[in-house]
């Protein structure tokens, strides 16, 4: 009662509503911008519209940190006033802005049992004109594993292509670079090591380059999984789609999952993230493994 009697004092004393009041924490004053509800809001409202992300409230710390990123390097002073800037243009902010929301957690064969499962199915059909696609590239990771896979299971004269794209366009210009730090190669042994990449010398000792023959291979592209505008003219055999689903709201898994079934072809795979379910789609895919799909 003591609390509430408190609040009720504060309103009436002509405090801020919640909505615009400052958000508490324990590190609000050490704080360089105000930062409101009403500011968490409108980006929640905006990378949805845009990227079909849904935040939920327990991000207020991860928008804040990236996203007064955006601030200091476009000189806004407030929020308020960066947010109605984006609204009000259509440029290469939107880019920056969804680049900072969105994460990009990846590694060189994770989900180990997905590339055994993918070597399998290319083994079943060694003269195929296999056309894949990996719609949450991050920073090449993943498809070059994919790739991996496919040479060592259809050989060098195997026909392969892969189509590796992503929201977030820096990210997608380090996945074309190749270039990696040694200690984000583990999970790669001696063998991928050597087969695969380059070591560097003097100035660039440390990293490795994926080999020309992972590159020739792959087609980086952007693309927004929210958006009707995929720029694919054939269908896939197989598509990856790990650990995206998670940050969309059902609506939205529903759409995006009805696009995927349209680009391919009946029967093809559809490899998902460990925490991802698609039991309520089921004439769309239906379970083939752990969690892997085949398009109906």
């Amino acid at each position: 009662m003591l609390t509430m009697d408190k609040t009720s004092r504060a309103t009436k004393a002509g405090a801020s509503p919640p909505d615009t009041a400052e958000i508490a924490g324990g590190d609000q004053q050490a704080r360089e911008f105000s930062w409101t509800q009403a500011d968490f809001s409108r980006v929640q409202s905006l990378i949805y519209q845009r990227a079909g992300i849904s935040l939920h409230d327990g991000k207020h710390a991860m928008v804040y940190r990236r996203l007064s990123r955006r601030l200091r390097e476009t000189g806004y002073q407030s929020f308020r006033d960066y947010l109605g800037w984006l609204e009000s243009h259509d440029g290469p902010e939107w880019q920056e802005f969804v680049n900072a929301l969105t994460t990009n957690l990846t590694s060189f064969f994770r989900e180990q049992h997905h590339f055994d499962i993918l070597a399998q199915h290319l083994r079943s059909r060694p003269g195929h004109a296999w056309k894949v696609w990996c719609n949450a590239a991050s920073t090449g990771e993943e498809p070059y594993s994919i790739i991996m896979t496919a040479l060592e299971s259809l050989g060098a004269q195997g026909s392969f292509k892969l189509w590796a794209s992503d929201i977030d366009s820096k990210v997608l210009a380090t996945a074309a670079r190749g270039v990696y730090r040694s200690e984000s190669t583990k999970g790669l042994d001696m063998a991928r090591l050597q087969r695969f990449f380059l070591r560097g010398k003097g100035n660039n000792e440390g990293l490795l380059r994926v080999k020309p023959e992972l590159q020739r291979t792959v087609e980086f592209l952007s693309v927004n999984l929210i958006r009707d505008d995929w720029p694919f003219r054939e269908p896939f055999d197989i598509v990856f789609c790990r650990n995206v689903m998670i940050y969309f709201d059902g609506p939205t898994q529903r759409s995006v999952l009805e696009r995927i079934h349209r680009v391919m072809k009946p029967g093809g795979l559809l490899f998902v993230g460990h925490s991802e379910n698609f039991n309520e789609s089921r004439d769309l895919f239906v379970l083939r493994g752990k969690t892997v799909y085949e398009r109906c």
